[in-house]
């Protein structure tokens, strides 16, 4: 492997790697992965899923349409969310679990990753229904699964790129992060641990954790062993590979953006554009959709903007038609509230389920009034939209 000189000297981190390593399996690996992959949730994993950080005892209404519930079970997240909206009035909740239908009261919902050929790049969509109409929903829960098994295929190109050496993809990483040849191989010998006991236990993982999350994972379950140094160099090198691998992962294989629509709209879904910011082309795209999300802690730059692109093309489509509505999705991952405190990503973590505070925004909540698209709004219109 040629690698890449570090962009800046003062990006090379000293660290101290042990000279020899085993690179068989040994116990703890396997402790390690099964620690990592396990989905019982400890006592005091409970307790933080139960615990809101932060309590909105004034908020009277919650529309909560893209949130994450991983393998946080719902009962749990009931009770979180009544604690954190003791005196909520209104709701709609519906969980948007990646390419898996997943229940939460009278709703169900899924985000899909989709291909829109028109632009050559991957999009996603929320499908939200009642939770009645998925007797009919053979054909999407075929689709869903598809999907769910091409986007974990990400994660063996992933490992397969670090183990099976991809060289332009590790030069490339190597030369953005000044990772040096002893902590590739470091890291070389903990995927290729990681790989094997994948291949050992595959029928034990949970579909869940067939993400590319589970490196990062493994290799902050070796910080005890190795420290901070080490195992910071590790996740920057790691990271940098992840985004060439995500780069390069065709979209072709997913599904069709119009496809989904369709099998969706047949069962009396809504649909919704997330991160419509990052996936800029498709507000031109003119999907048969409820709506776009203005506003996600991953998306916030263009709230104002999106709104005015909104409310210019309800008026040019006049009265006859159905409205877009404005949608703000708080895209909360419960796994993350179960992370001890020192594991956690703190971008993450702050997320709660119907929090999106620019419904608050004087500036911002000027506008929606006006365009009658303020939350309550929003909440009824929608509401009704999918029983109809």
């Amino acid at each position: 492997m040629k690698l890449v000189k570090p962009k800046h000297k003062s990006e090379v981190v000293p660290h101290d790697l042990p000279e020899a390593i085993p690179e068989e399996v040994t116990e703890s690996d396997a402790q390690r992965f099964f620690a990592i992959i396990s989905t019982e949730l400890t006592p005091e994993q409970i307790r933080l899923v139960l615990t809101p950080e932060k309590t909105y005892p004034r908020q009277q209404g919650v529309m909560a349409l893209h949130w994450h519930p991983e393998f946080v079970p719902m009962e749990l997240i009931a009770q979180r969310i009544n604690a954190t909206f003791p005196n909520r009035k209104e709701e709609l909740i519906i969980p948007t679990q990646h390419n898996m239908l997943l229940s939460y009261g009278d709703y169900s919902g899924t985000e899909v990753d989709c291909y829109s050929r028109g632009f050559n790049r991957k999009v996603q969509l929320l499908l939200h229904f009642e939770k009645s109409r998925l007797e009919r929903a053979g054909v999407l829960k075929a689709q869903l699964a598809h999907t769910r098994n091409y986007r974990a295929s990400q994660l063996f190109d992933f490992i397969h790129t670090i183990t099976n050496p991809v060289e332009e993809r590790l030069d490339e990483a190597a030369g953005e992060t000044g990772a040096d040849a002893e902590l590739v191989g470091f890291v070389r010998i903990y995927v290729r641990k990681l790989n094997e006991l994948l291949d050992r236990h595959m029928d034990q993982v949970p579909p869940d954790s067939i993400k590319n999350k589970l490196l990062r994972d493994f290799f902050e379950a070796l910080r005890p062993d190795y420290g901070d140094a080490v195992i910071n160099r590790a996740q920057a090198f790691l990271k940098a590979v992840k985004e060439i691998v995500k780069r390069n992962f065709s979209p072709k294989y997913f599904y069709r953006t119009s496809e989904i629509i369709e099998e969706a709209r047949g069962l009396g879904a809504g649909v919704v554009i997330p991160h419509p910011e990052q996936f800029w082309p498709i507000l031109l795209a003119d999907y048969d959709v409820d709506g776009y999300e203005v506003w996600n802690p991953q998306s916030r730059e263009y709230t104002d903007f999106l709104i005015s692109v909104l409310n210019r093309k309800n008026r040019e489509a006049g009265p006859s038609k159905k409205r877009l509505l404005v949608f703000m999705g708080d895209d909360t991952h419960m796994s993350e509230k179960t992370r001890p405190p020192h594991e956690r990503d703190h971008l993450k973590v702050s997320r709660e389920i119907g929090v999106q505070p620019p419904w608050s925004d004087l500036a911002i909540r000027k506008k929606l009034v006006v365009a009658h698209m303020d939350k309550h709004d929003v909440l009824e219109e929608y509401k009704a939209r999918l029983a109809g």
